[in-house]
């Protein structure tokens, strides 16, 4: 929820906290998709910076969307983080993330809490238990909030893929996809697809995802590549975020795979790409 008031602007965030500001907030610092998805929106951040898995010079461009990164500052990640720097920026207002229980992620505890004290931050929550769609409108109502109008052609963009997608995963016989992360060359880590809300989204759209053995990880599978591959996947989805390693051959030469970033920025435009992507891989491999 957001609202002008006569005092100023506010929003109530995903940990339920209600964000002031004297007035509608237009310096913006966000964690790297996040400040992608909005500049999607048309709202700009005066800087980005990165979670404790990211470089702490260079932002990772899996993540980056259609920022302008030429001219736009990095203030670091996870324990890198500048909060000198982000600060001498002068934002009125941080957006960051959270993967569920309010605890913000890319920032350490006490740098969070200190940040906090200073300048609005708004968390939005991005984890498991969100479907796309939830997350993508979350992302819309902060937008909206900060002067955004609507995009009808992203909009359009979206339903289409959609639609592509749904036509493409109604066939007799589905695809089997495996969404993964590569770790080395002895071990990788496989998705578990209802822990990930976009790879949720595929199958509400029918795509036939690969589930792997149940594990100690709420998100991951760790196994080896050879037991990866006796899941006989028909198409891979790897991780191409810059803290995963490369595929490679390591499944073999004959299956395709398809770049995946599971921290898709949350826009229509960005999502519409990844169904548009795994659509017409589907179509390339359809038996």
């Amino acid at each position: 929820m957001a609202q002008h008031t006569a005092s100023g602007w506010e929003f109530t965030d995903d940990r339920d906290h209600l964000v002031r500001a004297a007035r509608r907030p237009s310096r913006l610092v966000a964690y790297v998709p996040t400040g992608a998805a909005l500049h999607d929106h048309g709202i700009r951040p005066v800087g980005i910076f990165g979670s404790a898995h990211d470089d702490p010079a260079l932002p990772d461009p899996a993540k980056t969307g259609s920022l302008p990164l030429a001219d736009l500052p990095y203030f670091g990640a996870g324990p890198a983080l500048d909060l000198d720097a982000l600060l001498a920026a002068r934002p009125d207002l941080v957006v960051a993330l959270t993967y569920g229980g309010g605890q913000v992620y890319g920032i350490d505890p006490e740098a969070a809490k200190h940040l906090e004290e200073q300048i609005p931050l708004v968390v939005l929550d991005v984890g498991g238990g969100r479907s796309l769609t939830g997350i993508r409108d979350r992302l819309i109502a902060l937008a909206r909030s900060l002067g955004a109008g609507p995009d009808p052609a992203a909009d359009a963009e979206l339903v289409s893929a959609e639609r592509r997608l749904t036509a493409v995963a109604a066939v007799p016989v589905r695809s089997r996809v495996l969404a993964l992360s590569p770790a080395g060359p002895d071990s990788v880590h496989l998705a578990r697809p209802y822990a990930w809300p976009d790879l949720a989204a595929l199958a509400g759209f029918g795509v036939g995802l690969v589930d792997p053995a149940p594990g100690q990880g709420a998100n991951w599978s760790t196994t080896t590549w050879a037991e990866a591959a006796a899941l006989e996947p028909d198409l891979v989805l790897t991780d191409v975020r810059g803290n995963a390693a490369a595929l490679g051959d390591a499944l073999g030469p004959r299956i395709p795979a398809l770049s995946w970033n599971p921290e898709l920025p949350p826009s229509a435009r960005e999502h519409a790409r990844f169904l548009t992507a795994v659509a017409e891989a589907l179509e390339a491999v359809r038996p």
